[in-house]
């Protein structure tokens, strides 16, 4: 374990307020272009279609998500969070940002795995077996399970259209500073 459990527990509570803060923190300090948009939107693009993806087959709690990018990897909720994050840090072209953001992801979204592991393994029974196939972070090349499943309805039970609107406020936003400039 990387982070002692009390930090964790702290620090989850912190996941949701501090998004709003970081939202303050880029639309404040941000200055896009053109080019640093044409770079970093269809990073985060890719972000948010592996956060849907992998929506699209989270059924949370009921049972063990490992198909889909789940058979190439544990988090991918948190990697597609972290390529939406890197290409609008990459479009706002601010480095003040992007430390900002690793820090978050770093201090905040780590201990949030690690407890969010603890309780699968609470679960699932299965999820020690899973978890010795199938990275935490950085994807398998071949997958460990079904890579090719989606279902809608989960994306919508799991409310993922949300980030999906939340990525089109901030690429407006960055669109509208360039423009505006």
């Amino acid at each position: 374990m990387i982070f002692p459990k009390p930090y964790a527990d702290q620090v989850a509570k912190l996941r949701v307020p501090g998004g709003f803060v970081l939202v303050a923190a880029f639309a404040w300090f941000s200055e896009p272009s053109p080019l640093a948009l044409s770079c970093g939107l269809p990073v985060s693009l890719a972000g948010l279609a592996l956060r849907a993806w992998a929506a699209g087959n989270l059924a949370k709690n009921q049972r063990l998500a490992t198909e889909g990018p789940y058979a190439f990897l544990r988090n991918p909720l948190y990697i597609g969070t972290l390529l939406v994050a890197a290409g609008l840090v990459a479009a706002s072209r601010s480095i003040a940002l992007g430390a900002v953001f690793a820090a978050v992801f770093f201090l905040i979204y780590l201990p949030v795995i690690q407890l969010e592991e603890q309780h699968l393994r609470g679960i699932f029974p299965d999820y020690a077996r899973y978890a010795s196939q199938v990275p935490a972070l950085l994807p398998r090349l071949v997958p460990a399970g079904h890579a090719l499943s989606f279902d809608p309805g989960l994306y919508w039970k799991n409310r993922e259209y949300q980030a999906a609107l939340g990525f089109v406020a901030g690429a407006a936003w960055l669109i509208w500073k360039t423009i505006r400039i």
